[in-house]
């Protein structure tokens, strides 16, 4: 690690201070631009069911859930389809803005969110279009992060 003494010397040698700035506008902007394409996400996701591949787009999924150790995806047309990912993966390459983790199990799009209530000890109940097999409860920890996340959009 550089000491006090190089950073000084470093800025001395240069003619402006700025020169240290401006020399650097377009990596920054690459930065820049790689960051907000990582926050859009992943588009879709490659499936195998009955013998064929195809692609499921990440708008055409109403959540992903964990059965059996397995990671599932539910689809709005009600269809599922195994993923060779696991939930912790799939939260990172999906946005934010879009997909919540709920629990351990779930992670839920924002399009399939039909209505949420208030459940026992402060906790809450996410009811979604596409009816889900467990009770998608939301901790009260996670609540007002659940609840900001529905209202920022």
């Amino acid at each position: 690690m550089e000491n006090v003494g190089d950073v000084l010397g470093s800025f001395e040698k240069r003619a402006h201070p700025t020169e240290l700035f401006q020399k650097n506008r377009f990596s920054d902007l690459v930065d820049l631009l790689s960051r907000l394409l990582a926050q859009v996400g992943k588009k879709s996701f490659l499936v195998f069911k009955h013998n064929k591949y195809s692609t499921v787009p990440t708008d055409d999924i109403a959540y992903f859930y964990v059965r059996h150790e397995s990671t599932i995806i539910m689809s709005l047309a009600k269809q599922e389809f195994s993923v060779n990912y696991a939930l912790d993966h799939i939260q990172n390459l999906l946005s934010d803005k879009q997909f919540f983790r709920l629990n351990r199990q779930y992670l839920i799009n924002f399009c399939a969110v039909k209505e949420v209530e208030r459940y026992f000890d402060r906790k809450l109940v996410v009811h979604l279009v596409v009816p889900a097999p467990d009770k998608l409860l939301v901790s009260k920890e996670k609540a007002s992060s659940f609840l900001k996340w529905l209202e920022d959009r």
